[in-house]
């Protein structure tokens, strides 16, 4: 139950709730900040104490991979930003996607997921999953009629991404719920280039929300997190399932998260903006064949993203024009602001050549079949001045 301080936190803005959500107005030692609690145990003052834990079911902690008191703080903060009942945090976002899979599935169940979540999620469901016998289906992204054709009656859950990553394909959120809803079957959305600042998807009757919050949630390419929302209810099994296998994160991060969200509406203020004014400056290059943005008007779910989103983050993905792969490695390698590397959402701004770098392992028919062509990169644009990154990618584009 939310006390009557959580219910106003509500009704403010966006900095209001990342500063204050979660946290307790005074606080042990009379901080400002909550404490990093570096303890494995926590000790009991006596029996009567132990008791009340073990037998009246007191709520406290008793060993960290059970909890973390600054965790219970995070959790909350970010459930409220998401607007969910509850949050379960663990080490990463695969290991949130992880658990989320393994405490919902058992032996002889089906999930159906879009061919354009991450490659890893897929392998997730597709292959290791099918030791334990859990069937995987994979439909096309946005397809909704191949989304319900894939449903059998041993399908627990549908999973999707919103937007995907790296085509930013935006899927109906309302509509991707019903479909669950009149099947009987639990939805989850992984949320992560959106964050719960573009879009919330448990306003949309999603059961489950997933982030790696190692990206924008963190902000600052310092660390590793994931998290689950949804209603506390459906979060146990998760929670129980953190706790038997220890997919925790550690008290540190835990205080650099807790520090970074409270610049986080700033922080996706300015991401929108690179993304959208890079996106903008790309479309018109004449060395560029496609941009994948959701703000431009010939992206396949336009209208959908902009009834549905606040922004659209900070990734662009765009296709050299008649660039093969040496070609489009040289616009990667001319670049002066990103740096060259995996991941997004920190002040850094990054550049990906999915050929090389996330794709490295696949045939060419294979990325041809999951749309990854030669001449694409993914740019995450950090928090750098918009008129500097358009500047850099002007002339790593220019010829010569």
């Amino acid at each position: 139950m939310a006390s009557d301080h959580e219910k106003q936190l509500q009704q403010c803005g966006w900095s209001t709730r990342a500063i204050h959500a979660g946290e307790a107005r005074q606080k042990p030692g009379d901080a400002v900040t909550d404490a990093i609690y570096c303890t494995s145990t926590y000790t009991f003052e006596n029996l009567a104490a132990a008791r009340e834990f073990y037998v009246a079911k007191k709520p406290r902690e008793e060993y960290g991979r059970y909890g973390n008191p600054s965790e219970k703080v995070l959790e909350r903060k970010l459930a409220a930003l998401e607007g969910g009942d509850a949050a379960v945090l663990l080490g990463s976002g695969m290991s949130a996607l992880a658990a989320l899979m393994l405490a919902k599935l058992a032996s002889g169940d089906h999930v159906v997921l879009m061919d354009q979540c991450y490659h890893r999620s897929r392998e997730l469901c597709t292959g290791y999953l099918s030791r334990f016998q859990v069937g995987a289906s994979l439909t096309p992204a946005c397809d909704y009629d191949a989304i319900e054709s894939a449903i059998t009656p041993k399908t627990k859950l549908l999973l999707a991404e919103c937007p995907t990553n790296p085509h930013l394909s935006v899927i109906d959120l309302a509509r991707f719920a019903e479909i669950g809803r009149r099947h009987a079957v639990e939805t989850a959305v992984d949320a992560t280039l959106a964050t719960p600042f573009n879009v919330r998807p448990l306003d949309y009757g999603i059961d489950y929300v997933v982030h790696s919050c190692t990206k924008y949630l963190a902000g600052h390419n310092d660390l590793l997190a994931g998290v689950v929302i949804g209603s506390a209810e459906k979060l146990e099994s998760i929670r129980h399932l953190r706790g038997l296998l220890g997919l925790i994160n550690e008290p540190h991060n835990i205080y650099l998260m807790l520090r970074g969200l409270k610049t986080f509406e700033l922080r996706m203020e300015r991401h929108n903006e690179n993304g959208r004014r890079l996106a903008e400056f790309l479309a018109e290059h004449p060395r560029v064949e496609k941009v994948f943005y959701p703000s431009l008007p010939d992206h396949p779910q336009h209208n959908l993203a902009r009834q549905q989103m606040r922004g659209f983050g900070g990734i662009v993905t765009f296709l050299v024009k008649g660039g093969d792969a040496e070609a489009t490695a040289h616009v990667v390698d001319r670049v002066r602001i990103p740096r060259i590397g995996p991941s997004l959402g920190g002040p850094e701004s990054l550049i990906d050549f999915p050929l090389l770098m996330s794709y490295h392992d696949f045939s060419p028919e294979q990325r041809a079949a999951w749309g990854i062509p030669d001449n694409m990169i993914r740019v995450a644009c950090g928090l750098e001045n918009p008129d500097d990154l358009i500047a850099d990618f002007a002339q790593a584009l220019a010829v010569g």
